[in-house]
């Protein structure tokens, strides 16, 4: 019985693992209940393998471990159930989530990731393009201030600008 239960805990490991680095968000959850399913075979193995006898004490009874099992590890096996249920119902909830967000089921989101990049970046794009506006508005405004070498102002002849020519302040 020992081997049995050995190569299942074994099998179910193997493949929760598998399905643990797989892309796709169900794969994940469906690989993280074969992983619980192990875990909660793995304790009712380490409270050794008994069969037929029963967890609670009884009248008439020798109360030693001949004669009954330890309830120990049935009410360890009993509480992660309940955790794994609620840990599988949090995952669902989220990977229904993400595919509604993202539009694919994918554990990544890449094309989410670049759509946000790209937003980013054109966000900051338009700050600087403003800021730029902004201070070059600000010298129309002021002609006689000194102007900053680092901002190029084209020369009203020759279409070139001034830091070209060595002539930026």
């Amino acid at each position: 019985m020992e081997l049995a239960m050995a190569s299942a805990i074994g099998i179910l490991t193997a493949a929760g693992v598998y399905l643990l680095l797989r892309a796709r968000s169900f794969d994940v959850i469906l690989g993280l209940t074969l992983l619980s399913y192990a875990t909660n075979l793995l304790i009712f193995a380490g409270g050794r393998l008994v069969a037929g006898k029963p967890p609670v004490l009884r009248d008439g009874v020798p109360a030693d471990l001949l004669h009954h099992t330890d309830p120990l590890p049935q009410a360890l096996v009993l509480t992660a159930i309940v955790i794994a249920f609620a840990m599988t119902a949090v995952s669902i909830v989220l990977a229904i989530r993400s595919r509604a967000d993202n539009g694919s089921d994918h554990v990544d989101g890449s094309a989410a990731e670049r759509e946000f990049l790209h937003s980013e970046q054109r966000r900051h794009d338009e700050a600087r393009e403003a800021a730029l506006a902004a201070l070059l508005a600000e010298r129309v405004a002021q002609p006689d201030v000194v102007r900053d070498a680092r901002l190029p102002v084209a020369d009203a002849g020759t279409g070139e600008d001034d830091t070209s020519q060595g002539r930026g302040a």
